[in-house]
């Protein structure tokens, strides 16, 4: 089984076990009982759509493996549970996991509020744990078995948004002022701080700053509040409804920042650009893959093929951009380890993990100090001349242009973005 090419075919049902039957793969060597690979997954709730999406890549992994003859020749299955993106059902799942499932290996689900809540136990039971996108979370527990597919790097907090203060500092005339409006939520927290730290690198001041709860519908009088300070920024940390609610604010305040977005958790979502239309032109915000030339690593374009043809059925973002590559990455980290070390011992995968390279559709992943990838591949994206509400312009790149950085910069940066298409009236 090569690491450069996407294999493709079938995934465990939510928290049952099929009976190992190598007659649907021909190739699978062994007859033994399957390996088990168990997580939590936020199929429902507030991030259900990208916890599907990271689902339906996951589900694809295990069909390719299978196919080509499994993990130490035997068959892979998948158990996980939805969380319902609720944090105080995490523990129970990975213990029920450990305990009554006793699968063989776990994994992190989708994101800070799955990953960290997991960490006792997981840390308890001193277990091989590569989770997936989760922001700073090994930060202060240092747990030295613990992987992250993020590609945020080493200082994870300011990661996010570095790209966007780098770009408005080299912007005529240089902004100077910067607000932000923030989901009160532990999500948030990280990038928040990590802003701060780039607002100071980059001689910006910070002259507003406000918290909303995640249960917010209106969001006019928190862009007025924004707006009396007139920032030349306007910086966002949001989930995916609060991110459509937001930018539709901004648009009916009739207010133009020079520059909005930032550490925005919805723009990188098919319905929530669906859902905006042409109000999301000018955004600039962060992502972690578009199909750019520079970022069309061995068997990713595959891979999108594959996800995009399955994931109406599924009830996965249409085209899963921002989750399916990095899911299907985060497999394909476990299954080379695996491979590698030919068992499934957690302290010698953890070994074998910190100290390899990997070969992945989200390129060559190598981890550093806490877990995180030892260099950050984040993108800054500018939404530009989207035209209308259908999701179809979302799968190319004329719509999503990279502009930061620069090796993966796809075209041209406008600042500011022209106010009569940005803020049209929604």
């Amino acid at each position: 089984m090569t690491n450069d090419t996407r294999r493709p075919g079938g995934a465990r049902a939510t928290g049952t076990a099929e009976p190992n039957d190598a007659s649907r793969y021909p190739a699978l060597a062994d007859s033994r009982d399957p390996i088990t690979i168990g997580f939590s997954m936020s199929l429902s709730g507030p991030l259900g759509l990208n916890g599907r999406s990271a689902l339906l890549a996951q589900k694809i992994w295990a069909e390719d493996t299978n196919r080509n003859g499994g993990l130490l020749g035997r068959e892979v299955q998948l158990v996980y549970y939805d969380d319902h993106t609720d944090a105080s059902l995490v523990p129970g799942i990975y213990t029920r996991l450990m305990d009554l499932d006793s699968v063989d290996l776990v994994l992190g689900g989708y994101g800070t509020n799955t990953i960290a809540p997991a960490m006792p136990i997981v840390v308890d039971r001193q277990r091989y744990f590569v989770g997936l996108m989760g922001l700073g979370v090994n930060t202060d527990l240092k747990y030295p078995n613990y992987f992250v597919m993020i590609p945020t790097g080493p200082r994870p907090n300011s990661a996010l948004t570095e790209g966007f203060f780098e770009l408005a500092s080299k912007q005529s005339p240089r902004p100077r002022t910067v607000a932000f409006v923030s989901a009160d939520a532990q999500f948030a927290r990280n990038p928040i701080l990590g802003a701060a730290e780039n607002a100071e690198k980059y001689g910006l001041s910070v002259v507003h700053e406000s918290l909303y709860p995640l249960a917010t519908v209106d969001f006019a009088p928190i862009i007025a509040a924004a707006a009396e300070k007139d920032p030349d920024l306007l910086l966002l940390c949001s989930y995916l409804d609060d991110s459509i609610g937001l930018v539709r604010a901004i648009s009916q305040s009739g207010w133009k920042p020079k520059m909005v977005g930032g550490a925005m958790i919805g723009p990188q979502t098919t319905a929530v650009k669906t859902a905006l239309g042409p109000l999301i032109n000018g955004l600039v915000n962060y992502d972690y893959w578009l199909p750019v030339p520079s970022m069309m690593f061995p068997g990713v374009a595959e891979l999108m093929n594959e996800y995009q043809s399955r994931a109406p059925a599924e009830n996965a973002d249409l085209v899963g951009s921002y989750m399916a590559p990095q899911a299907y990455a985060q497999m394909q980290v476990v299954e080379q380890a695996v491979a590698a070390t030919r068992g499934l011992e957690d302290a010698t995968l953890a070994d074998y993990t910190r100290g390899a390279s990997f070969n992945t559709v989200v390129g060559t992943v190598k981890f550093g100090v806490g877990g995180e990838w030892d260099q950050p591949r984040v993108v800054q994206v500018q939404f530009q001349d989207v035209a209308d509400t259908g999701a179809e312009q979302f799968k190319s790149t004329h719509t999503q242009v990279v502009v930061a950085p620069s090796e993966y910069v796809s075209g041209e940066f406008i600042y500011p973005y022209p106010t009569d298409t940005a803020r049209a009236s929604g």
